[in-house]
């Protein structure tokens, strides 16, 4: 059993509690053609650096039925701003177009196999893993970047084309796990290429 979700492995399940004061599960996103995954926080510069390129992806395919969901799973005894009051306040500040979820117990993110913020998991219409892994080549200065792999990922899946890179390594911060060192990583996390 590897840690992050194979290719063709189904979205597991969610039910965690968002900056809009609701709930969301998996089957709230039944309507959506393709649901977009992504394990993010409120301070990784990976994040910071990548956020507007991220919400340009998901405007680009709202209209084709893509849906995106983030979540935080940081644990914020490692970094206190990874707190749920500061993601509301980051969602009040940027209105990002996405559903951004608190996994304080981090059992979604052990479901998905979570490795850095951000990372990226794309299931088609069936809630099939297409692709996972990175956004962008280079999150922290999106000025550097020279390919967009969530954006490519997106554009084959939606033309009935294969993936082109169906798996990319995350880059970024790594999650930061409950009663851990910060930079500390499950056994069998491992990259994904």
């Amino acid at each position: 059993m590897t840690f992050t979700l194979q290719i063709g492995q189904k979205a597991p399940d969610f039910s965690l509690p968002a900056t809009d004061g609701k709930t969301y599960s998996l089957h709230d996103f039944d309507d959506a053609a393709v649901l977009v995954v992504f394990f993010t926080c409120n301070h990784c510069p990976f994040v910071i650096g990548s956020d507007e390129v991220t919400r340009a992806t998901a405007e680009k395919f709202a209209a084709q039925g893509v849906a995106f969901v983030g979540i935080n799973a940081n644990s914020e005894a490692t970094h206190p701003e990874d707190d749920f009051a500061t993601m509301v306040a980051r969602m009040e500040q940027h209105q990002f177009p996405w559903k951004y979820l608190r996994d304080e117990s981090q059992q979604v993110a052990l479901a998905y196999g979570a490795l850095r913020t951000p990372h990226f998991y794309v299931f088609d219409r069936e809630r099939k893993l297409v692709y996972t892994g990175r956004g962008v080549d280079n999150p922290r200065d999106t000025s550097k970047m020279t390919v967009n792999d969530l954006d490519n990922a997106l554009s084959d899946l939606l033309a009935g084309k294969a993936i082109r890179t169906p798996l990319t390594n995350p880059i970024g911060c790594n999650v930061k796990w409950n009663d851990q060192d910060a930079h500390w990583m499950p056994a069998d996390a491992c990259d994904l290429v």
